[in-house]
């Protein structure tokens, strides 16, 4: 793919002023939530806080994992009982008006990156916030994206607060729209010799209970999300997303065990129970930070994580129309296809939104081939394909969501804003389970062919 960097905004107004040194301070409460500045300022070329090399940490970590001495990390119980639920109209502060909009005009569109948080510098999550905000020019409003969901590791080393505004709320300030996230391991992870509770600056800013300024967007007015925890059914018209909270290990995801319990599992019982009495007809995504599949990347496959939730689908009979994550700083995407009835379900790794992509193979071995088969079916096994991948460049998700279908395009940061094919995309019919075509909307062009043609 061309290496091409998109223009920088232009701006005469005054960058907002500094943000505090730590995530000490005192929440700002506000009438209701708030999203992208008043007026675009340039991108930054370097960080406001100073960050330091994580390198000796690291050194420490990587002798208590040799040890066996790091184990998954408890976290607080959500708000809302065994299924934590939040609805994009409450995201929106109650405007019922524009969720009114979005189902006359038959189609959601939303956003999703993981690993955007970047230690080295602003420029890399510049490029793909840049040609997200461009998405927001659509000459057709229903085109236009609603919110943004991150996958994880949104803030590094260890989510430490101070960082806060580097890697979240300066790189999103031009981002029209409300920002979600689930949390990854570097959200959660504490470092060594740090007296700091686990996911305490993701709680704060990504899981407030009310509309609030945190002392970590400094001069900026985005408003901290009030996500009911770190586990929760996120419901908008066409689409229901069940996120779920991967914990803080390098590898593999956990969200079961003796040490953080089994909420997760109660959660996504009750959830998929409840798509099964409603009948729910929209699409069902699965969204966490660790990937239950990767191909060449230095991360492994998360079996036992993908065996719980594969044993609840079967319980209940519901199975999601995808899954997202992130977690390996690249992109990929696989198709399951399940054995017996065949439905197939796209597992998508999209963790270049911003923190160092890595190549799939390494030491002089050739790149992999794609499409091929990564586990075949046999004795009752899925098979798994690897469909395509990007580990050259940045990028970001577009999900757009009918009442019939659910189309994923992948954007590489690369093609710059003003390129709007994706390079890679799949969909998939809610009904029928299965990879089809995709039915294009009108957007004008048939009508102005014919005024062209009646000339």
């Amino acid at each position: 793919m061309p290496s091409r960097k998109p223009k920088r905004k232009q701006s005469g107004s005054k960058p907002p002023s500094p943000p505090p040194s730590s995530g000490s301070g005192i929440l700002r409460p506000v009438a209701g939530p708030a999203f992208a500045q008043p007026e675009p300022t340039p991108d930054p070329t370097r960080f406001k806080v100073k960050h330091p090399s994580d390198g000796p940490a690291y050194k420490e970590i990587d002798e208590l994992n040799r040890e066996h001495k790091i184990q998954p990390l408890p976290f607080p119980p959500p708000r809302g009982g065994v299924e934590p639920r939040l609805t994009l109209g409450q995201v929106f502060g109650g405007k019922t008006a524009a969720i009114d909009k979005i189902t006359s005009a038959g189609q959601i569109v939303f956003h999703a990156t993981g690993d955007c948080g970047s230690t080295r510098g602003p420029q890399t999550q510049s490029l793909v916030t840049d040609k997200m905000v461009s998405d927001f020019q659509e000459t057709d409003t229903k085109e236009i994206p609603q919110f943004n969901l991150l996958l994880g590791d949104v803030v590094y080393s260890f989510g430490e607060a101070q960082y806060y505004y580097d890697q979240f709320y300066e790189p999103y300030r031009d981002y029209p729209a409300p920002i979600l996230a689930v949390a990854g391991n570097h959200d959660g992870m504490v470092a060594p010799d740090i007296h700091a509770a686990s996911l305490a600056a993701f709680l704060r800013n990504f899981c407030s209970d009310t509309f609030a300024v945190t002392p970590e967007a400094g001069g900026l007015s985005r408003t901290a999300q009030i996500q009911p925890g770190v586990f929760f059914t996120f419901e908008a018209p066409f689409v229901r997303i069940l996120a779920v909270y991967s914990n803080t290990l390098e590898d593999p995801g956990v969200i079961s065990n003796p040490t953080i319990g089994h909420s997760q599992l109660d959660y996504l019982k009750a959830a998929l129970n409840r798509v099964k009495s409603e009948k729910y007809m929209g699409a069902l995504i699965m969204a966490d930070h660790h990937p239950p599949y990767t191909a060449g990347s230095i991360h492994g496959w998360s079996t036992e994580m993908l065996g719980q939730i594969d044993a609840i689908c079967n319980e209940v009979g519901v199975w999601p129309h995808a899954f997202l994550s992130g977690h390996a700083h690249n992109y990929q995407r696989f198709t399951r296809t399940r054995a017996g009835g065949g439905t197939q379900i796209p597992y998508l790794v999209c963790g270049n939104g911003g923190h160092n992509v890595v190549p799939l193979t390494k030491g002089g071995n050739p790149p992999l081939r794609a499409p091929q088969i990564i586990q075949t079916a046999k004795g009752g096994t899925d098979q798994l394909v690897l469909e395509n991948y990007d580990d050259k460049n940045y990028g970001y998700l577009r999900i757009v969501v009918t009442s019939g279908q659910l189309r994923i395009e992948y954007h590489p940061a690369s093609d710059g804003p003003a390129t709007k094919t994706p390079d890679d995309f799949v969909t998939v019919d809610l009904k029928g389970r299965k990879l089809v075509h995709f039915n294009a909307s009108d957007l004008g062009r048939p009508e102005a062919a014919r005024q062209i043609a009646a000339q």
